[in-house]
């Protein structure tokens, strides 16, 4: 099969969007083609994804799906918003959905924007399922771990929460390296309380050591991280 043509042993026809279980990945295509709608779906669903499918960049924003798991595929150039046009827009509200350009008008400038702008790949019509399933493997795969990584930073940011001003001072002196003689010079207080209050952040921040305290501090938001300095 290649995506860039209609199934024919398809008994009806595919809906614009399928069901789907909430917990599993989903690939969303968007195409304004109905046929590729048609053939992309069959190959992800012939994969073990779950696709869900859309006739224009509109639609899928109506939709309010973008929060789930998984990965984009989508075209260039379709009625109204293009595919460029949407990947800037997820960009500027922050939604970081991995984004497999597929299109039959790619050209060298457009390439190099989706790539720089984050695109997982760019590929052209008529592309082999393999290259394409791989694609949207890495996708998803990516996606994973941005949401693990986000998970881990959502709950450091809720124990940093519950460390007083003056804890957050220490945490913000410990992860730069500095001494305890060197923080309570510096904060103006005594070395042991200085010693106290970092016994306070590690047991609050649940870290088993200073290693792994630095490594909860990384995952916090930068402007959170400068918050913590006087």
């Amino acid at each position: 099969m290649r995506v860039d043509q209609p199934l024919l042993r398809r008994s009806a026809p595919l809906s614009l969007q399928c069901r789907y279980q909430e917990d599993q990945p989903l690939v969303i295509i968007v195409d304004d083609d109905a046929s590729v709608r048609e053939a992309l779906s069959e190959l992800i669903l012939s994969a073990g994804f779950q696709p869900v499918c859309f006739a224009s960049t509109r639609e899928l924003l109506d939709a309010d799906i973008l929060e789930n798991p998984g990965c984009l595929i989508l075209d260039v150039r379709m009625p109204g918003a293009s595919g460029l046009h949407l990947q800037s827009h997820l960009a500027e509200n922050g939604i970081s959905k991995p984004i497999i350009f597929l299109t039959g008008h790619g050209d060298i400038p457009m390439t190099v924007q989706a790539m720089k702008a984050g695109a997982v790949d760019f590929l052209t019509k008529p592309v082999r399922d393999q290259t394409l399933l791989d694609a949207v493997t890495a996708a998803i795969a990516m996606d994973a771990e941005r949401r693990a990584e986000a998970a881990i930073a959502k709950r450091n940011v809720k124990r940093l929460e519950t460390l007083t001003q003056r804890e957050r001072e220490v945490l913000h002196e410990v992860a730069r390296g500095r001494l305890n003689k060197q923080i309570a010079f510096d904060l103006g207080i005594s070395e042991v309380t200085v010693k106290l209050h970092r016994s306070n952040v590690m047991h609050k921040m649940e870290a088993a050591s200073i290693g792994e305290l630095i490594r909860a501090w990384e995952t916090l938001p930068a402007q959170m991280r400068q918050a913590g300095s006087r």
